[in-house]
């Protein structure tokens, strides 16, 4: 074993699966420590509010000696004396609020939805802080903003210009001074009603005429923001140029089509990345590899082990696990030459996870 890692935040088995498959031993502090997780862990603490995972992590840290710290969401500005593989906290806190994240890219001048005034509209509304898009929303009068402020109250927010387009990432890592793109992905967003701008899954590689256009300006962004090891760019494909939508300075969600399309092991090139290494060259992509996430369309408990389903599924609810209408259920796979089969392998195992979900 390369030593021992303490993965640590409110997701974690995509990074856990990851260290543990470039050689090293990990225990993880995770909200939903799924089924998954225990396959690539030795040792497991779980959380319900963020608030707790301070004390869980201590948990751990009383049953093992660690070599490695590495945060997930949720976990990106804690403080901890173990030894930090990834963005030092007086370096992170610019990209957990949007406003200051606005700031920087005017400040190194790339393109950015700009933000507008109170009382304009329609206009992109979002919370300060807060990862994965979900309490976006688009609002197209002083109605929709109000109804927006009583369904999050007292919750900072922008306001930004509409950015229409495809969504999309690119997955970079840096050593604080220069930075190297390993993929470029396009996102898969929830798309209804309340949740629209939600992150649900990705597809790697990117297939889009702007794409060297949208990896260079993301290797610009991420040698100038002073993050060490894996960190994701998002953006907005508009017709003619990307607009850069925020740094995601953390292990992305991106992370299993990033290794399963490239055949890369991210983990390792974070690693390296936060010691000094950037890889002299990257791992151009093998196949298409798609993950969506599947809700819970009612409240309901999920009777069945679906760990028979594996690798087409990952984020595995252990037998008894009983969900909210709404909540993440599983993650689903396909993967294949183009996007046409490995979007057709994904409609095939979602089709076979619903008949284990009524």
């Amino acid at each position: 074993m390369k030593g021992r890692v303490l993965v640590a935040g409110f997701s974690t088995r995509h990074v856990a699966q990851s260290a543990a498959r470039a050689g090293y031993e990990v225990c993880a502090v995770d909200h939903f420590c799924d089924q998954d997780l225990s396959w690539f862990t030795t040792d497991r603490e779980k959380f319900d509010d963020l608030a707790d995972l301070p004390d869980a992590i201590d948990q751990l840290c009383r049953r093992h000696r660690f070599d490695l710290f590495v945060a997930t969401s949720g976990a990106e500005d804690l403080s901890t004396p173990l030894p930090l593989c990834g963005t030092p906290k007086n370096a992170i806190g610019r990209f957990l609020d949007k406003l200051d994240t606005q700031h920087f890219f005017e400040t190194i001048g790339v393109p950015v939805p700009r933000l507008v005034p109170c009382g304009t509209y329609p206009v992109m509304v979002k919370p300060r802080r807060g990862a994965g898009g979900w309490r976006n929303a688009v609002v197209q009068d002083a109605d929709g903003l109000a109804s927006w402020k009583a369904l999050y109250p007292g919750i900072p927010y922008i306001c930004q210009q509409i950015a229409d387009g495809i969504a999309a990432s690119v997955c970079c890592v840096t050593d604080g001074v220069q930075a190297q793109a390993i993929a470029a992905n396009e996102q898969l967003l929830k798309g209804n009603e309340g949740s629209g701008f939600g992150f649900c899954g990705s597809v790697t590689p990117l297939n889009h005429p702007l794409r060297d256009t949208m990896v260079a300006m993301a290797e610009r962004i991420a040698a100038a923001s002073g993050c060490t090891g894996t960190i994701g760019i998002d953006f907005v494909l508009g017709r003619t140029t990307p607009f850069v939508i925020e740094v995601n300075p953390r292990f992305q969600g991106t992370v299993d089509t990033v290794e399963m399309a490239h055949g890369c092991n991210v983990f390792q090139y974070h690693v390296d990345a936060c010691r000094g290494n950037l890889p002299s060259c990257t791992m151009p992509p093998q196949q298409v590899a798609v993950r969506s996430i599947l809700f819970a369309d009612r409240d309901l408990t999920v009777t069945t082990d679906l760990k028979h389903l594996a690798p087409g599924v990952a984020d595995i609810p252990w037998p008894g696990t009983f969900f909210e209408e709404g909540q993440a259920l599983i993650s689903v796979f396909g993967w294949g030459v183009t996007r046409e089969a490995a979007v057709s392998l994904l409609d095939k195992h979602i089709s076979t996870v619903r008949q284990y979900i009524r």
